[in-house]
């Protein structure tokens, strides 16, 4: 058990909490009562920077004004909304919950941890985050910000990311949340993380617990946290098809669950070993489809990197040569006009093919 000095204790929350208050940033949702609005920017913020978050919460806001709005609408419409955000299971899991609030909670939010925290999507940071800043309890919310300060402030040398370290890391949030303000103090220490205890240039000389700061004092805070060393991102060779009919594009629906689920797409897939762009296009139509395409000029070429790999995707023109599409692998398909395609979501790639065909269709007609 990771014991903390009961003045070491006091002090901390007393400094960070006086700074917080004072010096904390003036956001959207900083004071903001409502559990529902609370619970999205946590959700939001979730891998993605504050800057491109506030638009996106303004925007869902507007569509989405409270909890039974957002249950009440399709799936299709939130991922519309989530359309450019990333990280797709975060709106599914969005949804999924506002529709488990409402059938089984009359569309109130439980307020423990322990409830929040079997709702779809609310695991133990986002429970705690709500826990602590809507409803008040002195529950720890641990992110990556959280993580970073703690381990400087205590030099935690083991790995934060499992076994002991992960462990010593969630004692200490336990042991330091303020039981009188448990959500400013949540915000404080993300706050901190976020602005002055910086991954790699940390605002030391800002820090309002810097005289504190075990790791600052044995000059071992540029290397903590500790984490495993990353490994090299695999890449994949992917093909899109543009097939068209007259002035008609077909799309298809990705399946529900899985990456990018729900979201429209230039159907195609990933290359196996030793095979042709083309002959990759053709196979996955086929699985996907159930249509022969005649495969023809590339429109253009989109890299983009995931999580956990990156990709190098190549659009083609193509020609339905045989058959009728069937959902076969996949959830649905449509034939579409390049006007309509802004009202379906798309991934990030996908939007950027759109684009190339925007541009171009403003100079020749694609059709011929």
């Amino acid at each position: 058990m990771s014991r903390i000095p009961a003045d070491t204790r006091q002090t901390v929350r007393a400094e960070l909490l006086a700074w917080y208050r004072q010096q904390g940033r003036d956001l959207p949702w900083r004071g903001e009562l409502s559990p529902y609005r609370i619970w999205l920017s946590e959700v939001m913020l979730q891998q993605t920077q504050v800057t491109t978050v506030i638009p996106y919460y303004h925007r869902f806001l507007a569509r989405f004004p409270t909890l039974p709005d957002l249950a009440a609408a399709p799936l299709e419409e939130v991922l519309k909304a989530w359309e450019g955000l990333g990280y797709y299971a975060r709106a599914r899991n969005l949804h999924r919950a506002a529709r488990e609030l409402v059938e089984k909670w009359h569309g109130q939010f439980p307020e423990s941890y322990q409830e929040l925290h079997q709702l779809p999507g609310f695991g133990a940071y986002t429970a705690g985050a709500v826990a602590s800043i809507a409803f008040g309890e002195a529950v720890p919310a641990v992110d990556g910000n959280v993580k970073r300060v703690l381990a400087r402030l205590f030099a935690v040398e083991s790995d934060v990311t499992r076994g002991p370290g992960a462990q010593q890391i969630r004692e200490l949030a336990a042991a330091l949340v303020d039981p009188d303000s448990p959500g400013d103090w949540t915000q404080a220490l993300m706050e901190l993380g976020a602005t002055v205890c910086l991954p790699k240039s940390p605002r030391c000389l800002l820090c309002p617990v810097r005289e504190l700061c075990q790791g600052r004092r044995q000059g071992i805070e540029l290397s903590l946290p500790v984490k495993p060393a990353k490994k090299a991102l695999p890449h994949y060779e992917v093909t899109a098809a543009v097939i068209r009919d007259g002035n008609k594009l077909l799309i298809a629906q990705r399946p529900p669950e899985g990456m990018l689920g729900g979201l429209w797409e230039f159907p195609g897939g990933k290359c196996e070993a030793g095979e042709t762009l083309p002959a990759c296009l053709r196979r996955e139509i086929e699985e996907e489809l159930g249509v022969e395409i005649e495969v023809g000029p590339l429109i253009t070429v989109v890299k983009h990197g995931y999580t956990h790999f990156k990709i190098t995707l190549h659009a083609f023109e193509c020609r339905l040569v045989a058959g009728h599409p069937q959902a076969l692998g996949v959830a649905d398909w449509r034939w579409v006009t390049l006007e309509e395609l802004d009202a379906f979501p798309f991934p990030r790639t996908d939007r950027q093919i759109i684009e190339v065909l925007q541009g171009r269709s403003n100079k020749k007609d694609l059709s011929k």
